[in-house]
């Protein structure tokens, strides 16, 4: 039961990290301190992403369940949990990396607009009118 509970609760986790690395970088247009956290899990996202690496937190996920009495599952999570709810029938490994592509694009530009486009305004001219 417990190691059911807790596959549960990883999956929860691995999916809200997910979340995280493709629209994170909108948290930190107002939370700047986000960004030493996004950044590593999009290297990491778009690194299994890329390489058709299987997440590590996958097989940790398979084995709580096989211990919690049910079958693990072959691939990694985003195929066996997301793949029916976000990706297309016939998705081939081209449109996987562009997909991979796209969010770094996406990632990318909101940090451009961080970092170049809302810049501070020096102290000395806050107050003048």
């Amino acid at each position: 039961m417990w190691f059911r509970f807790l596959a549960d609760i990883l999956a929860v986790f691995h999916f809200s990290f997910i979340i995280f690395a493709v629209l994170g970088c909108f948290l930190s247009i107002w939370w700047r301190r986000i960004i030493w956290f996004h950044i590593p899990a999009v290297v990491l996202a778009a690194l299994i992403e890329f390489t058709g690496w299987i997440c590590p937190l996958t097989p940790l996920e398979n084995l709580l369940r096989i211990k919690g009495g049910e079958a693990g599952y072959p691939g990694g999570f985003v195929k066996h949990y997301i793949f029916a709810i976000v990706y297309p029938p016939g998705l081939t490994r081209e449109i996987q990396v562009a997909l991979g592509v796209f969010v770094v694009a996406i990632n990318l530009l909101i940090y451009c607009y961080i970092f170049i486009a809302r810049k501070p305004k020096p102290s000395w001219t806050k107050n003048i009118h």
